[in-house]
């Protein structure tokens, strides 16, 4: 862990259609709570920020939840030795269900 130390947030490109499955209204809610909670310590646990046991298929060993119900997922991987976080995946839950770019994971 690096505390105090800031980290670069650095968005993958296919993030752009990952936001556009999600209601624009939830998106700057989605950009605060990327900022707020991985630009400083983001590789301390909490109760809605863990490592996965499993990485998805896009990769990530990190998972953030937040939103109205938890039902926003924010999956990354973090490089300490840039000082960068790498956001890989932005999806929704709906029941038990994953969705990021409109399509069940």
């Amino acid at each position: 862990m690096i505390s105090g130390r800031r980290f670069r947030i650095v968005y993958h490109a296919r993030l752009k259609s990952h936001l556009r499955a999600i209601d624009r209204r939830h998106h700057s809610l989605i950009r605060e709570a990327i900022e707020s909670q991985l630009t400083f310590e983001p590789d301390v646990e909490t109760r809605n920020r863990k490592p996965l046991r499993d990485p998805l298929v896009f990769g990530g060993a990190w998972e953030i939840r937040f939103g109205p119900g938890n039902q926003f997922r924010v999956f990354y991987d973090i490089h300490r030795s840039a000082l960068e976080v790498n956001i890989l995946a932005i999806g929704q839950k709906r029941e038990n269900r994953l969705f990021i770019a409109g399509e069940e994971i």
